[in-house]
């Protein structure tokens, strides 16, 4: 029987270009991909075919061609930018004498490798186990069937039947563990609900420096990198937005061309915070060429999960490297559908708050209010909804508050008070008397 052979690092990369099929830039990602893993590519075998061979996926001719090639490189791993099926993956791997891996099982380590967080590494356990329970009979090739004969009788199953159970078992506890994070992350947004705390989830093509923005507006310090998948265990942190008040901004897992379905499945759980937030911020690398074909691709991703209708603000960030300028653009009813900035260099980061703050507050007003000595419990509400700019004492005992705030929200606070306001464009304009006073 075959031994299965160990991994190794020095790898041939093989393509194959199907009718239709294929984009230009497919090469490049998987390169990139296999880099991201640790591998180093020696060589790259490409192909065209109408359709897949059964035994081999690129026919028996190409396959003797990687064959030679892996002998002349020394090279110990062939990976393919194709999803093989199991025996695809064996006569391969009989045939090279050495490891085979497909474009999953690809992702998949690059996901292990990156996994942090308890709750990570159990989706990409999961995802494996669901991608080896097709392809158990390889690892177990040493093994042979039950036999008969005098203490040669086994308990009723062979190793095969025995590990097939075992591994049910263990996705079995691993659903149940992720169901209980799965609560925890509920009860969470629940409390966030009740405290009218908005989510923000950062969405977008893997590489697109989403870790990047999350690091530049909450202050904080997530892994961010110039490689596929960087991030990958999901974050939320409470930032300040000025002009409005707490906001949470959740980062999550980036998103590549046909991401194994075993990965979204698993991570279902970690993007139910892009399903339940209140806007997405669709990160876009303003510098990649194709960057219109990475939009349409997370678009599909996001409908796949649900999420297509959850309301975006498309970012497009890297405009350090593209040469373009900061600015906005507004749709015809006025509201902001995109915005161009730099998350390295934090060039156009304030038109993004302004940005931010217009969605969550469409009735925005700024302006001066005057309170008096007796409304400390309303100048405390004032900070907490909107931002005050300018706080200055009257001689009096009360206030002068310069003001960004909601104008319905700012109504409401008066209301309970029961007092009344005017609000002035400027200090100079101010009749004290009357600015604030019991109806």
């Amino acid at each position: 029987m075959f031994e299965r052979p160990q991994s190794g690092e020095r790898a041939i990369l093989v393509h194959v270009d199907f009718p239709g099929e294929s984009e230009p830039e497919d090469l490049l990602e998987f390169t990139d991909l296999v880099r991201s893993a640790g591998a180093e590519p020696v060589a790259t075998v490409t192909a065209s075919r109408k359709a897949p061979d059964s035994k081999y996926y690129v026919g028996s001719g190409k396959a003797e061609e990687v064959r030679e090639l892996l002998l002349a490189e020394d090279a110990e791993l062939v990976i393919f930018n194709h999803e093989l099926s199991p025996s695809q993956e064996r006569n391969l791997e009989k045939l090279f004498s050495a490891r085979v891996l497909d474009r999953t099982g690809l992702i998949l380590d690059i996901f292990a490798q990156r996994a942090r967080s308890f709750e990570g590494k159990l989706q990409v356990e999961l995802a494996q186990l669901r991608h080896l329970s097709t392809r158990l009979i390889r690892g177990w090739t040493h093994l042979e069937r039950q036999k008969g004969g005098i203490g040669l009788r086994g308990p009723g199953e062979t190793q095969l039947e025995t590990d097939r159970r075992l591994l049910g078992n263990r996705i079995k506890q691993i659903h149940k563990r992720l169901g209980k994070v799965r609560s925890q992350r509920a009860q969470g947004r629940r409390a966030r609900d009740r405290a009218e705390v908005p989510t923000v989830s950062l969405v977008g093509y893997t590489n697109a420096g989403k870790s990047t923005l999350f690091n530049r507006l909450c202050e904080a310090d997530v892994y961010a990198a110039d490689q596929l998948f960087a991030t990958l265990d999901p974050t939320l942190r409470r930032f300040d937005l000025p002009g409005f008040g707490p906001v949470v901004l959740a980062d999550t897992v980036g998103f590549v061309r046909k991401l194994p379905h075993e990965l979204v499945a698993a991570f279902r759980s970690t993007l139910e915070e892009t399903l339940e937030a209140d806007l997405l911020l669709h990160v876009v690398d303003a510098h990649d060429t194709e960057r219109q074909t990475r939009i349409e691709q997370v678009n599909e991703v996001l409908a796949d999960i649900g999420a297509s209708d959850v309301p975006q603000l498309m970012v497009y960030n890297k405009i350090d490297l593209s040469g373009e300028p900061a600015r906005l653009l507004r749709d015809t009813e006025g509201r902001v559908t995109r915005v161009w900035c730099s998350a390295a260099t934090g060039e156009g980061l304030d038109l993004l708050e302004s940005a931010l703050c217009e969605y969550f507050m469409p009735d925005q007003v700024r302006g001066w209010l005057h309170l008096p000595s007796s409304a400390g419990r309303l100048r405390a509400r004032i900070y907490k909804t909107g931002e005050v700019l300018t706080d200055e004492p009257d001689p009096a005992g009360g206030w002068w508050l310069e003001v960004t705030i909601s104008g319905h929200e700012l109504d409401d606070l008066y209301r309970r008070e029961g007092l009344e306001y005017t609000l002035h464009p400027d200090r100079d304009s101010f009749d004290v008397a009357g600015a604030a006073q019991a109806p």
